[in-house]
Order: C-alpha cells, then structure tokens, then sequence
C-alpha cells in the first residue's frame, strides 16, 4: 500500500511530481523514489511514495525499472505467489520477493491481458521507454483510488484528489453537479469528481497515452456481466460454496511481511473474518471501539463491545479496546482534507481513529468485514424495500393513517433518542414509491422536492441529471431477482463512492493499509451466483452468509441484531457541534455563495432540536461539505490542519 504520481508531458513535470509525491507522504512513510525519462517530445515523471508491506528490503522499492518497463503501484496482490510461480517457469527470473515485482513481470508477458488475472486491490502506472507509453490501471472494484487530469496531450495522475489540487495552486473548478451528488448522497459517486478538470478511472479499466498523443481506453471487468453470470449460475442450481470462498480470501488477504490485525466490532462481518484470521494466524490482534456511555445512550446504540470480547476470548485474539471521545471539533477539518472530497460518514473518524491506535502498536495491516452487507443483502434497507413491497398491499387509507400517526412521534427526548421512531419514519418515507426511487430514497438524503428546496434553484437541472444518473445504474441490468438487483447498485455505487472510499482515505491518513476479503473477485463471482431469497430468508439478512458462519462462529454471534460502525451524531450534534452548526447555516461559505438555502437548513434546525425530525446526518453532511468548499474555494488549495 503506497501513494502514486506522476506527469505525463506536462509543464514542469520534474516539480510537479516532486509536489504530488510529497503531499502522499502520509500514504507512505517508509520511503520515497523518483523517475525520469523522456517521452515523445516532452517527458514522464514518476514519482512513490512506499509503505513497506511485502519485501521490506530495497529490491521492493518504487518505482521500479526493470529491462524498459517502469512501475509505480499502490496495492496487494494476492495471488502473486501463483503468478510469481508461473512466471519463473516461464523463465523470468527475480530479484526480491515483492508482489510490485510480480506485477511487472506479468505486465511485460501479458500487457492488459494481465489486468483480469490480477486478484487484489491495486492502481499503478506502468511506462515503456521503448515505446514512450504510460498506462493507467484501477482493480476491478475500486477499492485503490486513482485521480487525474488531463489537459491537452498531458496528464497528472495521483492516488489522492488533493495532490492535483496542490500542483494546480488552487485553481480547479468546484463541479456543483458533484456537490448536488454529495448532498444527496452524502458522498460524491465514483462517476463524478468534486473539480470539473479532474476524473477517477473507473474501476476495472485502464487508459493508455502514447507518444503521438493518442489516448486510448479499456474495460476488463464488469460487475454488470459479474451478475449476470452469477444469475445464470443460479438459475442452473450451481451454488457455491461460500464458507470455502470466503475462507480461501481471508487466508490469502493475511500475505505480508509485517504484523496484521483486524477490526472487530463484534458483528457478525468482522466476527467471521476475525475467527477465520485467527485459524491461520493465531494471537492475532484486533481492534474495536466504544463511545462515551453518554453519548451511547443518547443515541440509543447497542452494546457492541460485550459481543467482541465474547469473539475475541473465543478464539484467542488478542483485543484491543478504543474508547471514542473524540475532540470533533479539531477532527472534522483534519478528517474533511484527508477524505479528499465531502464524505459525511463519521464513520470515517472511527476508521482513523482504530487505525492510528494500531499504526502506535506496530500495526500496518488491518483486515475489515467492509463489502459483505453490499454484496449479501445485509443492510436494513434491502429488507425495508422488500417490506416496502408488502406494505403497498396495505388498503391506502390504513397507511395514510400510519403515516399521520407515525409523524407527530418525536425522535428523540431530551434525554434519550427513540431509535424505533427514527426507523419508523424512515421506511415511511419510500415505502409507497417505485422500486428505483424507494431503493434510492431508502438510503439518501433527501426526496428530489427536499433537495430542489435546499439549493440554488439554478441547479435545478442538476438535481434531476443526478437523480437519472441513479436510476440509470439501478436499471442497467438484466436481473429479475430483486434483492440482486439492490446488491448490484450497491456494488456498483454505495461499496466504491463510500464505503470503500472513506476507508482507504481515513487509513492511509494514519499510514495503515486496510484490506477487504469480502470485496474479493471470487467472492464477488459467488455472491451474485447466490439467489436473493437464499440473502434475505424471512427478515434475516444475509441469511447465506451467517449459514456459512455458523460451523465457526457461536450462534449468539452469528444471529444477534445488526450493530452499527457509526457514530453518536445526535450527541455531538447536539452538543459538541451545535455552535458550528449555527455559524455554518448562519453565515458560512455555502450559504453566501448561494449554493445552499439559508432558510432551508434553518428549518433542519429547528427541526432536529425539537426532536420532531432527525436530521443530525444531514447537518453532519452539511459541515463537512463547508469545510471542504473552504479548502476548495481558499485560492491555495486544500491545506491541513495544524495536527493533520
């Protein structure tokens, strides 16, 4: 796990890179290396920023020059010990036992063709001094970011937003469209990008600039065709064996040379990877949080910390317990310019936060239960929308009534948040809409009317291009299984625009690598092979997966109600942020530019401290998106706190 940069016949592309790979510093700590060399009529500049984690030793350090190829590589590969096998019967010969080794020889071999044979998390360049081409490649689910920019026949690319917001002194345009996304989402989707110039490479793609300046693009895997062959699997009565799949990539994400841990919540995702970790690494260590007691019981959160003690003493992990109390104030602008773009999940604090107790201790490596409620159904949404189906049943008077009723219930007292009113409300706010726009509403922000009401009515034609660009990905599929067709968008959308996006970010902040093995190629391939009455069976979400947990895990464990890696919002809120919050509606950036309604976020207020509605998510989202806009629209680009 590294950070990567470079130019491409770009204007004074030595300086450049030198400042791109300096802003990664974070990303890795434990060495830096440069390259130069001509290109076409200008020149490539790459620059690597290194967190050791395979061959700790000199003959894996970056980039990496080899007979006229050149690497620069963010990631794990594991599957390079079988990669590395057959090369070397194939003649090649090696130098060191790194895995960015592996990769280069197998680029040399197979060029693109090598991209589907790649099993990890990865974003690299490679450059041919032969022929003068550099090509940009991203993993197959987007778990490595990778940015870039491209103006004439140049290009800049960095693994982090805010290096091309350095080099560039500041002067990238703010894309409102992306910052409508945002307040919708409360992330920014991996198809957009916060400033208008720069662009994510996709997941599973590559592009290619050559010396004549031709720019070239590939795909080389497509969760929509991913599907499509699980539906098929499916349908023929192939069921995998999940509890093997899921096994083989634990197993395989524990490759490194350094100390690795896990996160353990005590649910039921982090519980199994956890257990299984422990088979093969036994005394492993693990991390898990807890809340101030006040600010848990505000919001109603369940006791997670009895359940990870429970898993940990079980199978003798060693457990390390982190109580939250954080300072909010000094992290949320320290946690706004690591995250790159307004992400308003605070469970990015907690990432950080585990991750920098554990980069004190040593840790490096950290495995996370991140992708399995995305791919097997797990979230209370994809069950609320299957509810939703038989609620519409329901004679419409009776639901108006329910609603009426429902609504004049507070969320919470002065004391204590109702978390079953909250609940209540949300599936009443999509439970009558078609599936695309319940589906959608079940888990963002606002309704098109709420979101037209907040923000410059000259966006308007924004609102709706972001709310097609939805329906647009949820419909792109043949599938007739409806819980598989929520698992895709969520795949395809919530798993790289959020989940997967706030953890990199947040870990690499603390220089702590953070590996997936539910967002695994095979086991993406077996979940989508898996029929989605077999993901959610009567109200147990991700009923396949806990039938595959159940011969590891005990079953007090593996059916205990769904835990939450979030945050106490309504606390901090209320209390440590109220002040903020009045500063930001009041006078902040967003509302004197116009981008957001004063009037609009003042009635969110007010309605959030009678406690007749909760909208401490959306205000969260709110702060986030003015200390972004801050850094973004200062004239300097985004700069970091004192502490960061």
């Amino acid at each position: 796990m590294c950070g990567i940069a470079g130019t491409y016949r770009w204007p004074d592309g030595k300086a450049v890179t030198d400042r791109l790979t300096d802003v990664l510093a974070h990303r890795g700590p434990d060495g830096a290396g440069r390259y130069s060399h001509a290109a076409g009529d200008g020149e490539v500049h790459l620059g690597h920023r290194r967190l050791a984690i395979i061959d700790l030793s000199d003959t894996g350090a970056q980039p990496m020059v080899s007979d006229g190829l050149v690497l620069t590589y963010n990631g794990e590969l594991y599957n390079a010990p079988e990669l590395r096998t057959e090369l070397a019967a194939a003649g090649v010969r090696f130098r060191g036992t790194s895995d960015s080794e592996v990769l280069l020889e197998a680029w040399r071999r197979w060029g693109t063709d090598c991209l589907p044979r790649l099993r990890g998390m990865f974003a690299f360049a490679v450059f041919d001094e032969r022929t003068g081409d550099l090509v940009l490649a991203r993993d197959q689910l987007g778990i490595k970011p990778l940015f870039l920019l491209r103006r004439g026949e140049g290009l800049v690319f960095a693994s982090e937003l805010k290096a091309l917001a350095a080099v560039t002194g500041g002067k990238l345009e703010v894309d409102h469209a992306a910052l409508v996304a945002s307040l919708l989402y409360y992330w920014v989707p991996d198809s957009r990008c916060a400033f208008r110039e720069a662009e994510k490479l996709p997941p599973g793609s590559w592009l290619r600039c050559r010396a004549d300046g031709r720019v070239e693009r590939g795909r080389y895997w497509r969760l929509r065709d991913v599907a499509a062959r699980g539906a098929e699997r499916a349908r023929s009565g192939e069921v995998p064996d999940l509890a093997a799949v899921v096994e083989e990539s634990t197993r395989r994400h524990l490759l490194s040379d350094v100390p690795v841990a896990t996160f353990l919540s005590g649910g039921l995702d982090s519980s199994y990877l956890t257990a299984l970790a422990a088979r093969h690494r036994p005394g492993i260590s693990a991390y898990t949080i807890g809340f101030r007691a006040e600010d848990a019981r505000f919001e109603a959160m369940p006791d997670d910390l009895r359940y990870a003690r429970q898993v940990a003493e079980r199978f003798g992990v060693d457990l390390h317990e982190i109580e939250i109390a954080p300072d909010v104030l000094d992290l949320l602008p320290r946690m706004t310019y690591h995250l790159d773009e307004p992400i308003g999940d605070p469970a990015a604090i907690n990432t950080f936060l585990i991750c920098s107790a554990a980069r004190e201790a040593g840790v490096k490596v950290m495995l996370s239960g991140m992708g399995a409620d995305e791919l097997f159904a797990g979230y209370r949404k994809h069950l609320a929308n299957l509810l939703a189906l038989r609620y519409q049943r329901v004679p419409r008077p009776l639901r108006r009534g329910v609603s009426a009723a429902v609504g004049r219930l507070p969320v919470a007292t002065s004391r204590r948040g109702l978390r079953s009113v909250r609940f209540a409300k949300r599936f009443l706010s999509f439970a009558d809409l078609p599936e695309e726009t319940a589906f959608r509403r079940s888990y963002t922000m606002y309704d098109r009317d709420e979101l037209l009401s907040l923000v410059d009515p000259d966006l308007a034609g924004t609102v709706d291009d972001v709310l097609t660009e939805h329906a647009d990905v949820y419909r792109d599929n043949d599938l007739d299984d409806f819980v598989n067709r929520m698992c895709l968008g969520d795949a395809r959308m919530f798993l790289p625009g959020l989940n997967l996006a706030y953890t990199d970010r947040s870990s690499m902040a603390a220089s702590t690598e953070v590996r997936v093995p539910y967002v695994d190629v095979d086991v993406v391939e077996a979940a989508f092979a898996v029929p989605g009455d077999r993901k959610i069976a009567g109200r147990q979400g991700k009923a396949v997966l806990k039938e595959a947990a159940v011969s590891v895990l005990p079953r007090e464990i593996v059916y205990r109600p769904k835990g939450l890696f979030s945050a106490p919002l309504r606390a901090w809120m209320s209390r440590d942020l109220a002040p903020l919050v009045r500063e930001v509606v009041n006078d902040g950036e967003l509302v004197r530019s116009g981008i957001l309604r004063r009037d609009a976020l003042a009635r969110m207020v007010a309605e959030d401290a009678a406690g007749q509605q909760d909208f401490s998510k959306h205000l969260w989202h709110v702060l986030t998106l003015e200390y972004w806009y801050r850094g973004a629209t200062s004239g300097s680009g985004p700069t970091p706190s004192p502490t960061a």
